[in-house]
């Protein structure tokens, strides 16, 4: 009996399905209400930024909370994210105590002061600055709702600058959402 479900074997072996069983299209169909087919839209604008010298902090929840506002769109996701190899994204409580706590444990994470084999290649001193930046990673995904981020109170979006001289910087911020 055809169940309406055919599986094949791709040259490489990978199991490809080629229709659902009539069990799942009775799921799918009756779960209409919760699954909507609709193409995803997306809106993506540059913030520019300027750091003073390494381990500047720069908040820039507001800025993308405004980019999001700018989309037009309701309900999805806004990815932040730095091109380059010694800048930050992550998230954090921006208040003095911690602006200060957070570069300190940086520092204990990969300390300026060892020996880092890409300054024997470059000679530029930001061994470490990469070795940080690889840490904290160059993205971060937060939702919205209501054309609103959805961060807890005491929590901003924070643009982290780790190379050793001052910058200027671009940071992509791309919402994806309906």
């Amino acid at each position: 009996m055809n169940s309406g479900h055919f599986t094949r074997k791709s040259a490489s072996g990978v199991v490809i399905s080629l229709g659902r069983t009539k069990r799942e299209k009775a799921i799918s169909q009756s779960s209409a209400t919760l699954i909507r087919r609709e193409i995803m839209r997306t809106f993506s604008q540059d913030l520019s930024l300027k750091t003073s010298r390494e381990m500047d902090m720069i908040d820039i929840t507001q800025a993308v909370a405004e980019v999001v506002e700018k989309s037009d769109l309701a309900d999805g996701i806004a990815t932040i994210f730095v091109p380059g190899s010694t800048g930050a994204v992550t998230t954090i409580e921006y208040e003095p105590g911690l602006r200060k706590d957070f570069p300190a444990a940086l520092e204990r994470l990969g300390p300026k002061h060892l020996t880092y084999e890409h300054e024997k290649t470059w000679h530029d001193g930001n061994g470490h600055s990469h070795v940080k930046a690889s840490l904290l990673g160059p993205s971060l995904t937060v939702p919205f709702r209501k054309r609103r981020l959805l961060l807890g109170t005491w929590q901003q979006i924070v643009f982290i600058e780790l190379d050793i001289r001052s910058r200027s910087r671009n940071v992509v911020v791309q919402v994806m959402g309906e």
